[in-house]
């Protein structure tokens, strides 16, 4: 793997992706709409999640929730790898059923854990989503890696997204108005005209409350969308429109800045 790449894998899996990365490429804060489990191939690095501020060095299990804001930059300037399976949150939520209480929703416990029997589960099922495997093969790793990497004291189910958990009744509602139409453009006197709170008060507690500011808030549920709509098939530049982004070019570079790979990229994995 060359310095630098991105290797978005075809997967054989339904609701699954498969990334491979090799960078020395500090990312910005930033969210998924998918649970994240991958293992560190090579190097390290340090990365600030929901969970708290943690290292990962090679063979370390690496994870983040849905609407987690985390970064990642590799330690001491280097070059760093990873292998990356994102799945969606249906998914999860299937295959999990009996490993959670009722009224409890499904969580990663650590964002980053040397736990080698979980590494190794992990780099199979990635093996077998990239290749093919016999379902019931993928379905036994499956269930075996959530029921490693699941947390006992995953907060009870709510009707909002997790994102949204412990944040200020207020906040929700500023919110609510970006996930609804996260291509709608919005002002900061819209958000705290819902929050009913003044401009400064709203910016602030929704940086306090998101650890994004409303802007770059706005910026991750529009990326969100372009990759749903490009997964429906949506040519790249329609896609580019219907998320509010001003042209193609510009949710490229913010998708390529995000995601490591170009919208380009992933709309030929789910073609």
């Amino acid at each position: 793997m060359n310095s630098g790449q991105f290797i978005m894998q075809r997967s054989a899996l339904a609701g699954v992706e498969a990334v491979a990365a090799h960078s020395g490429r500090a990312f910005a804060r930033h969210t998924h709409d998918q649970f994240g489990i991958g293992v560190m191939r090579l190097g390290a690095q340090v990365s600030h999640s929901g969970r708290g501020q943690v290292e990962a060095g090679p063979g370390h299990v690496i994870t983040v929730n849905p609407g987690e804001v985390h970064d990642g930059a590799p330690i001491g300037g280097g070059m760093r790898a990873w292998q990356m399976l994102y799945l969606d949150r249906d998914i999860v939520a299937h295959a999990a059923a009996d490993l959670i209480a009722n009224g409890h929703q499904y969580e990663f416990e650590h964002p980053a854990r040397d736990q080698p029997d979980l590494a190794s589960d992990v780099m199979a099922l990635y093996a077998h989503a990239t290749t093919g495997a016999a379902p019931l093969a993928c379905d036994a790793l499956l269930l075996r890696v959530l029921a490693q990497a699941h947390s006992p004291y995953a907060q009870h189910a709510r009707q909002d997204s997790p994102a949204n958990q412990g944040a200020p009744a207020a906040i929700r509602h500023a919110r609510a108005l970006i996930d609804d139409d996260p291509a709608a453009a919005l002002t900061l006197a819209d958000l705290a005209s819902a929050s009913g709170l003044s401009r400064y008060q709203t910016l602030r507690a929704f940086a306090r409350a998101t650890g994004l500011t409303p802007h770059a808030y706005q910026v991750q549920r529009r990326l969100l969308l372009t990759r749903s709509l490009i997964r429906l098939g949506m040519p790249l530049a329609d896609a580019a429109a219907a998320s509010g982004f001003a042209d193609q070019s510009h949710m490229t570079r913010l998708f390529v800045r995000t995601y490591g790979v170009s919208p380009g990229r992933y709309a030929i994995c789910w073609s």
